[in-house]
């Protein structure tokens, strides 16, 4: 991809403000079983859609700015939006076990960070 506009890179800064965590502190958390136990699923047997975009986003991670693809940078607003929004549900009391908790990790964000 050429070199990103300012558009493209303030999306970029959005989306390392928004994800907290590390390509391999993502590709872990994924492998658990509280980050399968959430997020909407086609069927049971389906990867929820937060388990998919948290593999996006290792990807993206794992990749120098000048690899950013269009697709990528669609992803990373996806993300940024995401967090936002659904850091703003913050239930009361403690989130460290909370399925509020993992849907955030599932797209790169820990709250208790």
């Amino acid at each position: 991809m050429a070199e990103l506009s300012q558009k493209e890179k303030d999306t970029v800064l959005n989306f390392e403000a928004a994800v907290n965590m590390t390509a391999k502190e993502i590709e872990d958390w994924l492998k658990t079983e509280e980050s399968q136990s959430v997020g909407q699923k086609e069927s049971e047997e389906d990867e929820s859609k937060g388990h998919q975009s948290g593999r996006k986003i290792v990807k993206i991670l794992r990749k120098s700015e000048s690899e950013y693809t269009e697709a990528d940078l669609s992803h990373m607003k996806k993300v940024i939006s995401y967090i936002h929004r659904h850091s703003a549900q913050k239930p009361s009391g403690s989130i460290v076990e909370t399925p509020w908790r993992y849907s955030l990790m599932n797209w790169g964000h820990d709250p208790t960070k």
